[in-house]
């Protein structure tokens, strides 16, 4: 009787402790995907029945585009021609084709990542959303989201940096505030698309683990997000074009990740129309020749054109072509294009708010990398002179290709600190060594001219590197401003210069943030989504480049040389991208993961799991403190990493796996609450061809950044 009655006691007292410490955590609330405004099950329905009405001639018209940059209507089915644009930073102003009078120029993608923000990439994605509905645009052909998995990628800029956990947060908040909008958000380059380095003849020769666990969960992100189209990359993967491959598009997109809408290609990447035709693909753009735009030697497997003959020799039945038409008229019909006008000027009302987000955007997006000696803020005083010299002095930052977006209302470098600064700026493109020694402060704009078409090496002009080197041995308070859409070399002067920010492109009114931030009126508060080397041999893409080539200083035109034989890019590093690679090598980066430096400071403590065993399944409930110690209000960037202690396979040494933004005023403390979910201790078993958690320890680290962990904790999954 007394052991019953002890037994009791300890449950009972098991079970309030339990009470106890649930009362300590807080639950993540659970995200909200997009869900169109006529359900998939109606649109389905609506569509087969239209499909069967259609004659084979008229399906046939549906799966290429018209016009480059539309799809073809049918007014006796009752289904509208529709528009795309390009693309992820803005509404780029294609000639003839946009019916916008302006657009708001955002910073580039990777400058949104490194606000590591997920509310700011919604009201990013809406605000554009708003000027495609404001001209007429049904699809937006963004995000782009391929990862960064080498620095010289020229369209690096376009996309959300190294890791899949961050990239896959910031994708699915941007999905829905661009649909929310009603405008369709396109996923692209799915998949593997990580060098524009003759992209249309590179083999992306890559691991199924290496692809679910690295490659795709930002796809996958996006689509449990809601997403309706998907487009293809120009690259193989693993020896078969992307968008004619019945792995990527059948397997991977379709089957793996379960996507059920659009899927269409890139401008002019079918290079056999019967393999496309079966492969899972949709829709092919753009479809046709207009004045040859595109007409690369070779090229003349556009599907609207071989599809009759295809079928008349039996190569290709009009069964294969039914789901094709059968995507396209779902979607439509799923999101409402069939029964209301697309085009609303009303959102022509919206302009200044959007570029208010452009701003904050870049204001939490500028990452400062190096501030030795407190040079920055700097204070300015009658008297004082703030040199500014450097090649985006006077001229906007800003990558080219599908991305480029003009702007309006464009603010400079040198508009931006005279009007923070008025008379105490003083421009000057070749500086004396005097004028420089005499400065009170030197700011020095470096940069390169990323964009589509092409790689751009990591190293910087070694006139750019003499010259910054130069300037920082004669003033000691240099301040390098960095414009790029990538990591790029600055091992060579990085030790001499006095402080290093790097701002991406930062938009049309970035660089209003930048003066913001030199000035201390703007406490910085980005940091790194990539891991910048010390060379580019270090990076875990070296080599990629065929044998004996360079890079080419072309783009486009560069691109389309189909006469040069396939060749294999091999993901050699397997899971290990980004930071995975450097800590898995032991190679120190200049700059590592998630790194960014604040004009006050945060101190880490108290923290707590929910329990120490836990079952395969269960919710691992994490929280810790975290303290403004220093003078002024900051934000901080609260990452937590995870870390399997023992495995059957070779694991990362740390995964990101969940992170918080969050804002405190000089000497204030706040809790900061994580759910861990199962698949945050899986990895990708290529056995089962499923996520797989061994029973096991596993440490939880939280940190400042992938190279600055503060605190750790074990537990352990049954």
């Amino acid at each position: 009787m007394k052991k019953l009655f002890a037994l009791c006691l300890t449950v009972l007292l098991f079970g309030a402790c339990q009470n106890t410490i649930e009362q300590e955590f807080q639950k993540e609330a659970p995200f909200k995907p997009f869900e169109p405004p006529v359900p998939y099950e109606t649109a389905l329905a609506k569509a087969e029945s239209i499909l069967g009405q259609m004659s084979l001639e008229e399906k046939i018209a549906m799966i290429g585009g018209y016009n480059m940059f539309f799809t073809k209507g049918y007014d006796k089915y009752g289904i509208a021609s529709i528009q795309f644009a390009d693309a992820t930073q803005g509404v780029r102003l294609t000639d003839g084709i946009i019916e916008l009078d302006k657009s708001v120029a955002f910073p580039a993608p990777i400058a949104l990542t490194s606000t590591w923000n997920t509310d700011l990439a919604r009201a990013y994605a809406e605000s554009i959303g708003e000027e495609c509905r404001a001209g007429g645009i049904a699809v937006l052909l963004g995000p782009g989201m391929n990862m960064y998995r080498i620095s010289q990628n020229g369209r690096n800029f376009e996309y959300f940096g190294e890791d899949p956990y961050l990239a896959a947060r910031m994708i699915e908040n941007y999905v829905v505030g661009l649909q929310n909008t009603q405008t369709i958000a396109t996923l692209k380059h799915f998949i593997a698309n990580n060098s524009d380095f003759r992209r249309r003849r590179s083999n992306s020769v890559v691991s199924e683990r290496a692809l679910h666990e690295i490659y795709m969960p930002a796809f996958e992100a996006g689509v449990d997000a809601g997403a309706m189209a998907v487009m293809t990359s120009f690259n193989l993967v693993n020896g078969e074009y992307s968008p004619q491959s019945k792995y990527v598009v059948g397997k991977l997109l379709r089957r793996d990740l379960g996507f059920q809408w659009l899927v269409m290609s890139d401008w002019v990447s079918i290079w056999d129309a019967e393999k496309a035709l079966k492969s899972g693909l949709d829709l092919d753009m753009p479809g046709e020749d207009v004045n040859c735009s595109f007409c690369p030697e070779g090229h003349d497997k556009f599907l609207r054109g071989q599809a009759p003959s295809l079928v008349k020799e039996g190569k290709v039945q009009e069964a294969d072509i039914d789901p094709m038409v059968k995507h396209i008229l779902t979607t439509i019909i799923a999101m409402g294009l069939t029964g209301r006008q697309v085009k609303d000027t009303s959102y022509l009302n919206n302009y200044d708010k959007h570029v208010e987000v452009a701003l904050e955007t870049a204001r939490q997006g500028i990452v400062l990398l190096k501030n030795e000696n407190e040079t920055l803020p700097f204070r300015a005083k009658e008297g004082d002179v703030i040199l500014l010299t450097g090649k985006y002095a006077t001229k906007l930052a800003r990558g080219g290709g599908s991305a480029y977006v003009e702007g309006f209302d464009v603010i400079t470098i040198l508009d931006a600190l005279r009007a923070q600064f008025g008379e105490n700026v003083k421009h000057t493109e070749s500086p004396t060594d005097e004028e420089i020694a005499d400065a009170s402060i030197v700011i020095y704009s470096a940069g390169t001219n990323d964009t589509e078409g092409r790689d751009i090496s990591f190293d910087l002009p070694e006139d750019m590197n003499k010259t910054i080197s130069r300037i920082a041995k004669l003033n000691d308070k240099t301040v390098v401003v960095m414009n790029a859409g990538g990591g790029r070399n600055m091992s060579s002067w990085n030790n001499d210069a006095a402080a290093v920010l790097y701002c991406w492109y930062p938009g049309q009114v970035g660089n209003k943030a930048l003066a913001e931030i030199i000035a201390g009126v703007t406490n910085p508060s980005g940091k790194l989504p990539i891991t910048i080397e010390r060379r580019f041999e270090d990076s875990p893409g070296y080599p990629y480049l065929p044998a004996g080539e360079e890079l080419h200083p072309a783009a486009l035109e560069y691109d389309f040389g189909m006469d040069h034989p396939v060749f294999d890019v091999n993901y050699h590093e397997g899971v290990f991208a980004g930071y995975r690679w450097y800590e898995h090598k032991n190679i120190q980066p200049l700059y590592a993961f998630g790194h960014g430096l604040s004009y006050t400071t945060f101190e880490y403590s108290d923290l707590k799991t929910d329990s120490r065993n836990y079952n395969t399944g269960d919710d691992v409930l994490v929280k810790v403190d975290v303290t403004n110690t220093g003078q002024v209000a900051g934000k901080e960037i609260v990452q937590l990493y995870v870390r399997d202690l023992e495995a059957a396979v070779e694991r990362p040494a740390k995964e990101l796996k969940d992170f918080e933004k969050v804002h405190l005023k000089a000497g204030e403390k706040k809790t900061v609450y994580f759910t861990l979910k199962k698949r945050d201790f899986a990895f990708w078993d290529e056995d089962t061809s499923s996520w797989k958690v061994e029973a096991g320890e596993f440490e939880i680290q939280i940190g400042a950044s992938s190279a600055d962990i503060r605190l750790k904790e074990r537990i352990y999954v049954n």
